[in-house]
């Protein structure tokens, strides 16, 4: 799948750093537990790519799900892509931001967290950035309202 942001694999590793490139470019995942936005739980804010600082959730659609990860109920709307994921002997659903095609993680359906969609996005702390602030800044100068 072609994404917004196509920069090759030498741009993208001089921006981000090793464990960032191994997650949002070589779909890893950082350990359960270890990441800094996991039990991280503001009233307002956005949740950005780590890769191209794009809107993906807000800190209302963040939720306590236990997993080690954090868990969102729901993305902004277009801000991440789905795909099937048939690695590890098993058929998850990775999700993806929409503009650059980074890792985030996966998601889960139907496991009982009294939530509005009833799903679970479980997103490597790595992928993400936080702004306290209800817009984050896109390029030099401009701003995109979450």
């Amino acid at each position: 799948m072609s994404y917004p942001d196509q920069r090759g694999d030498d741009e993208w590793r001089a921006i981000l750093n090793k464990e960032q490139f191994r997650i949002l470019r070589e779909k890893g995942t950082e350990p359960p537990g270890s990441g800094k936005y996991d039990k991280h739980y503001p009233e307002e804010g956005v949740y950005t790519c780590a890769g191209c600082n794009t809107p993906l959730y807000t800190a209302k659609h963040k939720f306590s799900s236990g997993c080690g990860w954090p868990a969102y109920f729901d993305s902004i709307p277009g801000a991440v892509t789905r795909h099937e994921d048939r690695a590890w002997g098993m058929v998850r659903t990775e999700i993806v931001c929409s503009n650059c095609g980074g890792h985030l993680g996966h998601v889960f359906k139907g496991e009982g967290f009294d939530t509005p969609t009833n799903e679970r996005h479980c997103v490597n702390s790595v992928s993400l950035n936080f702004s306290p602030e209800d817009k984050v800044v896109k390029g030099a100068g401009s701003e995109s309202k979450a």
